[in-house]
């Protein structure tokens, strides 16, 4: 799918698809023109090739940042954070950058990957997904507020005076930054779902008694995906994680019932 209506290719497969500007995703009806396979995986590259680059140019950007950034997020901890290897310094420096450059790259991935689908939506559902996409990346956003401000504070806290008169915290650089960066992500990732089921219960994919009658299901789900979230064993960090994302379900539950077409609210 491209920029344009999509086109046949009839003499050649990899005629790369034509332009398919942003307009014409919300105002036109769904393009039924048939495409090859390979016209597909050849938009699929160029969307992906132009996420990648926009990834590339916002992680060069936060690098020049990534100094600052360090020395604030390791204000919970309090002090210095040791390093075990010669490169393990500059390879922690990398990965907070990237965490920034992703964040801010974020909403053009999110755009191209609504733009790559919204060929075979119809105009009503390209509407609603395109409206809602300064929503995903504004929950994203404010679930990385929440996790740092909230849920770090706590983590933190209790991973360091846990047993203390035991244990001394010397945590490394390693460990302490992907802790702190999956945190940070995962949770922003995990706020985008009131919006996603927002958007599927508007499209008529699932209604809001559906996700009542599996409430069981989505807390196992909640914590296979706090356990992974958190790379911990303790249940503390475990229950921090779950009762935010229980929390979230909930509030999709309700803006499912909103956004739910009454026609289809008898039939579920």
């Amino acid at each position: 799918m491209s920029d344009r209506a999509l086109q046949t290719t009839t003499d050649s497969d990899d005629i790369p698809p034509g332009r398919y500007s942003g307009w014409d995703a919300i105002s036109k009806d769904a393009d039924e023109t048939p495409q090859t396979l390979l016209s597909h995986l050849n938009e699929l590259r160029q969307r992906l090739i132009r996420s990648v680059l926009v990834l590339v140019v916002g992680v060069l950007l936060a690098a020049f940042f990534t100094g600052p950034l360090l020395r604030y997020l390791i204000e919970p901890y309090g002090k210095e954070l040791q390093v075990l290897g010669p490169t393990e310094s500059v390879v922690m420096y990398f990965r907070v950058a990237l965490l920034f450059g992703a964040i801010m790259a974020s909403p053009f991935i999110t755009y191209q990957l609504f733009m790559f689908v919204a060929p075979g939506l119809h105009r009503g559902e390209k509407r609603v997904i395109y409206l809602s996409l300064p929503a995903t990346t504004g929950l994203f956003l404010f679930g990385v507020v929440f996790a740092w401000f909230i849920m770090v504070p706590a983590a933190f806290g209790f991973l360091r005076d846990f047993e203390s008169d035991v244990f001394r915290s010397e945590w490394t650089a390693e460990l302490y930054i992907r802790f702190l960066t999956s945190l940070l992500f995962w949770i922003g990732v995990a706020f985008e779902m009131p919006v996603v089921i927002f958007v599927l219960a508007r499209m008529g994919v699932v209604g809001p008694r559906t996700l009542i009658r599996n409430w069981r299901l989505a807390v196992v789900l909640t914590t296979i995906a706090a356990a992974f979230i958190t790379p911990t064993v303790d249940p503390f960090n475990m229950l921090l994680v779950m009762g935010p994302l229980l929390g979230l379900y909930v509030v999709s539950i309700g803006l499912a019932a909103l956004a739910y077409p009454r026609r289809l609210k008898s039939s579920q």
